[in-house]
């Protein structure tokens, strides 16, 4: 048996996959049709202009619901790893709250494309690598607290590597978009997909599009360190019948149409 088939290790294995897939796909058809610059454009920009922005939404899309089963399988594990510690369970709470949010922001960039709706496509990108980092922080914070018995003490340390590296990176791009866009080098930014390197302005555009990538493969390499921990989970499916056939007897139609009758005269 392959590592990636021990028990669900390759649901982690397939959303860092699919989703790094996603970007790559659609940063080589952006290149082929010279609809963005070669040289690290922003990852929303290789998703704006069809028909790459249908391959991004789509793919995108997989990895919102990849994510969200990845997350609930994390916190199903915690709680039964941890079923009477209180503070644990809390935090396992709050951190699958955290995870779906992040999710739906993502499915937010994946159908608000930045050109077209900027401000809901932001909105978006805050859920998506904002509340997302909170839920690292969260994973983080949980894995200190099982170690030793649950976790060992690498896995929480990677952890806190890849955390801090994200957060990293959000500065970066923070600082770098704040300076771009605060009118100094010139309107409408947001629209422009080509840049030369003799512009203004394109030095802070290259630390925020480096930023950008780096954090985004931050948290795909987050979620490879789950593959250990999902290696030793399995699922399986109780099917329980509560009937015999998969249609109802004409003789409990006729009684469901007596008491029907019976509970309208009444």
């Amino acid at each position: 048996m392959w590592w990636f088939q021990q028990g669900l290790s390759f649901l982690p294995v397939a959303l860092v996959v699919w989703s790094a897939a996603s970007f790559v796909f659609s940063y080589i058809t952006a290149i082929v049709l010279h609809h963005v610059d070669p040289l690290v454009p922003y990852i929303s920009d290789t998703g704006t202009i069809p028909p790459e922005r249908c391959l991004f939404g789509i793919m995108l899309n997989v990895s919102t619901f990849l994510g969200m089963a990845t997350m609930y399988i994390r916190y199903k594990q915690v709680s039964a790893l941890s079923p009477e510690k209180p503070r644990i369970l809390r935090l396992n709470k709050l951190g699958l709250t955290l995870g779906w949010m992040s999710c739906f922001g993502l499915c937010i960039i994946a159908n608000f494309q930045k050109c077209i709706l900027y401000y809901i496509h932001v909105l978006g990108a805050c859920l998506t690598f904002g509340v997302g980092s909170i839920y690292m922080l969260v994973q983080t914070i949980l894995s200190y607290l099982m170690q030793p018995e649950l976790h060992s003490k690498d896995i929480f340390w990677a952890r806190l590597a890849v955390f801090l590296w994200s957060c990293s990176s959000i500065l970066s791009m923070f600082v770098s978009s704040v300076v771009l866009y605060s009118g100094l080098y010139g309107q409408n930014l947001v629209q422009k997909l080509h840049w030369d390197p003799q512009e203004r302005g394109y030095t802070p555009h290259m630390i925020s599009t480096i930023s950008e990538w780096s954090l985004a493969f931050s948290f795909l390499s987050f979620f490879l360190t789950y593959i250990r921990d999902f290696q030793k989970i399995s699922l399986r499916t109780v099917v329980s019948l509560q009937g015999q056939t998969l249609h109802e007897s004409p003789g409990s139609f006729r009684a469901e149409e007596q008491a029907l009758l019976i509970a309208g005269s009444i």
